[in-house]
């Protein structure tokens, strides 16, 4: 890490953070060229779960390359400040770097995909999702849906926390801040 000063290296923050970010991206290699896919996600006893196409190009490089890095990131806003090149973000990012690998339990592939509906439309469904549900439902365009788990090998984590005095909104000026010098 290039600012060492940023790293994150709490493991109940990062837990956290994993927990309630919304959007992670897969970062896969096909053959020398790079392919990243936006995806739902849980993190879920020291793994990230996600689901998908059974076919198709991201399946077809994950097939070829179990290698990934998936990475998370969330802006919590826009510090200002009268000096230009002091003017920064408020964020927090994690980077997985592990492999990849196609859940074959059921159970635990039924697990997750509750996890994934609790995460996201929690208390939604009155009755937990089924085994069956898992194993036989099917796309509109008739491909299964299969449950993957990114084992994390290394993880790494910054953070610039936000300062709320700083904080930028619709409206402030740099006049408005001519003391913060």
């Amino acid at each position: 890490m290039r600012r060492p000063l940023l790293a994150c290296n709490d493991q109940d923050k990062i837990s956290a953070f994993l927990s309630s970010a919304t959007t992670g991206y897969l970062g896969l290699t096909d053959n020398s060229e790079p392919y990243v896919v936006p995806l739902n996600f849980v993190w879920w006893k020291g793994a990230i779960y996600i689901h998908g196409a059974e076919s198709g190009r991201k399946m077809e490089i994950i097939n070829r390359n179990k290698r990934i890095c998936f990475t998370v990131s969330e802006n919590f806003g826009t510090m200002v400040n009268p000096v230009p090149a002091k003017t920064d973000t408020s964020y927090m990012s994690v980077m997985i770097f592990g492999e990849i690998e196609i859940v074959a339990d059921l159970s635990e592939a039924t697990a997750a995909m509750q996890k994934l509906l609790d995460k996201y439309v929690p208390g939604y469904f009155s009755t937990p999702l089924s085994k069956h549900h898992v194993d036989s439902y099917r796309s509109s365009m008739g491909s299964r849906t299969i449950v993957m788990k990114i084992i994390p090998k290394v993880i790494t984590a910054k953070e610039k926390p936000l300062n709320e005095q700083r904080l930028f909104y619709k409206g402030r000026h740099v006049a408005d801040d001519a003391g913060m010098v």
